[in-house]
């Protein structure tokens, strides 16, 4: 099931004083774009000017023809409802042009920032969230502040100028029946809001419906392996039939409300405006009301209606933008790195492969009561091929992480030549440190991006030299893309072995001075496990190399054995000193594994 959250629990947040300060905080994105932003919010106030004067315009043009006019006044009062409705057209356009322009570019901002900041944030946050989650706040939660950011405040702007305007105008033009009509109008048009929200919700109900039918379409497809091999096929077709019976459920019941919506919209708001108008001809009866002013006046309480109707909107996508800004604010607020963009190596900072572990202490922040490393030491000499050696947990590519920065140790130093690690800028330091992992992870371009991704600026003749080095340029070659084969998701159109030269040949781009080998040949089989470890052979020369390994077979030439149990060094040497000692806990692996 994908990961994520649910978009409605952004719309129940409720408005908060964080809320509004983060949302306050959102509009330094608008900053560069300011004076396009006050040229539309110029456009749309000339625009709702104009739509306040077609009312009352229209209703001269009434008393004009009322009285018999034909001539001058009438043409006159024409031609202004024409060039209004021109200035009109003309302000909306550019009203439209302005804001799209403003709301695009500001989310293009946001989204960089965002992904910019997210991707500096250490291991240790990306722990805490699943990559759905995060996704989700990328991807939706900024694209539901696109509108928003940019129009909402203009769209309230505009629904109070309409509103105060409208009353004002109402109030000119018949103060009598301007307290009739609020006594009935905004009263049928809040109930058709409340009621409208109440639908909506069923809308949303279905909404989950249909995303939970999606999710067993999806989770049967991916594993339709497993479905035929269990023959599940009836109980998962079960399992749909059921929930499109609860779409459908859901759907008839949201049937029945919305016609008694519709029944209600026709009495209550075209039964308050026939009260209105038989209001209105009342007064026109008693000589306090010229027809032209009844049409002006119930084309303005149509406007003041679906004004108020509509802020009731412009109040819901609050919630939504202000529930979203949280949201996202989590991102914003986590510490990033110290990462540079600049990773050229400092004289000073460039390693010569000496390593050393003095006392070091950690645990994982998620948890802080388990002990991963307990005062472990030990020195690793430049060109040194090291191997860490031990139980499942003993806290062996923990020791990797430390190396890489990915995490900090709680208490201890750790060395690089007369360096402490702290000291030495993060990027330029993970820029000396190649890791060739357990599990390859390939992008889903090319291969040659995949290679080239351990040096971008790398060019044609070194890709393909480090393919060669990596035993990767024979099957290569076979493909009859080469280098532009494309290795798909994950690098699943290449086998196990393949994925893993590739990794290598990676490796060996970056030059780096310390190399971290992770269980990297575990999982192949014998012929693939050979092309590799020669390919891993041609790597750690003239560096140190960090193996760790479950089988010890292939650690037998390593300068120095690093012996781990339960987070402890408890044994250092080499193959053939610790295979003597009696009772000791590398000679109990070696002795399970039968070499």
């Amino acid at each position: 099931m994908s990961a994520g959250f649910n978009k409605s629990d952004i719309e129940k947040k409720k408005i908060t004083y964080g809320g509004i300060k983060n949302a306050v905080k959102l509009y330094k994105f608008i900053k560069p774009y300011r004076g396009a932003y006050i040229l539309g919010l110029f456009f749309l106030l000339g625009s709702s000017l104009a739509n306040l004067a077609f009312p009352k315009l229209l209703g001269d043009l009434v008393n004009a023809g009322d009285i018999g006019n034909l001539g001058e006044e009438l043409n006159k009062i024409a031609l202004i409802i024409l060039l209004l409705l021109v200035l009109q057209s003309v302000f909306s356009y550019f009203r439209i042009v302005l804001f799209v322009n403003v709301t695009e570019k500001t989310l293009a901002d946001l989204r960089t920032f965002t992904y910019k900041h997210m991707i500096k944030l250490p291991l240790e946050f990306f722990n805490k969230h699943r990559v759905g989650e995060l996704n989700s706040r990328l991807s939706a939660d900024i694209s539901l502040l696109q509108e928003t950011l940019t129009t909402t405040l203009a769209e309230f702007l505009r629904q109070i100028i309409i509103i105060i305007g409208g009353v004002t105008l109402l109030i000119i033009t018949s103060f009598k029946l301007t307290l009739f009509m609020l006594a009935i109008l905004p009263a049928v048009v809040v109930l058709a809001v409340v009621f409208g929200r109440f639908i909506r919700g069923l809308s949303k109900k279905a909404q989950k419906k249909v995303a939970e039918s999606n999710t067993i379409v999806e989770e049967t497809l991916q594993g339709i392996q497993s479905v035929k091999t269990y023959t599940n096929e009836g109980y998962e077709i079960n399992r749909y039939r059921l929930k499109t019976d609860e779409i459908a459920k859901v759907g008839i019941e949201g049937g029945r409300y919305r016609g008694a919506f519709s029944s209600f919209v026709i009495f209550g708001l075209f039964g308050a405006l026939v009260a209105v108008i038989w209001k209105g001809a009342l007064l026109m009866a008693a000589g306090e009301l010229e027809s032209g002013q009844l049409f002006s006046f119930v084309l303005y309480s149509g406007f003041i209606g679906g004004t108020i109707g509509g802020m009731a909107n412009v109040y819901t996508r609050i919630q939504r933008f202000l529930g979203a800004t949280e949201e996202i604010f989590e991102i914003f607020e986590a510490t990033e790195e110290e990462i540079s963009q600049d990773i050229a190596i400092s004289p000073e900072f460039t390693l010569n492969g000496n390593i050393s572990f003095d006392k070091i202490k950690f645990t994982y922040p998620s948890r802080p009561d388990e002990i991963v490393l307990d005062d472990v030491s030990f020195k690793i000499e430049k060109n040194q091929m090291v191997a860490l050696v031990g139980p499942s947990g003993s806290g062996k590519s923990t020791i990797a992480s430390l190396l890489l920065r990915l995490y900090d140790p709680q208490e201890g130093k750790i060395m690089f030549d007369s360096l402490q690690s702290l000291d030495i800028p993060l990027s330029q330091l993970r820029n000396q440190i190649a890791l060739v992992p357990q599990d390859t992870f390939l992008f889903g371009g090319s291969i040659r991006e995949n290679i080239a991704y351990g040096k971008p600026s790398a060019d044609e003749a070194a890709i393909i030299e480090a393919a060669k080095k990596a035993n990767a340029w024979e099957f290569i070659e076979r493909f009859p893309a080469g280098m532009d084969t494309v290795v798909g998701e994950r690098g699943t159109q290449l086998s196990g072995g393949q994925r893993q030269r590739i990794s290598i040949a990676r490796a060996i781009l970056k030059e780096p001075k310390i190399l971290i080998l992770d269980e990297a040949t575990s999982s192949l089989d014998s012929a693939s496990e050979k092309m590799v470890q020669e390919a891993m052979e041609k790597l750690m020369e003239g560096r140190t190399s960090v193996v760790i390994a479950h089988r010890l077979s292939t650690v037998k030439k390593a300068d120095q054995i690093l012996v781990l149990d339960r987070g402890k060094l408890v044994e250092t040497g080499t193959h053939e000193s610790l295979k003597n000692i009696k009772g000791g806990l590398y000679n109990k692996l070696r002795r399970l594994q039968e070499f």
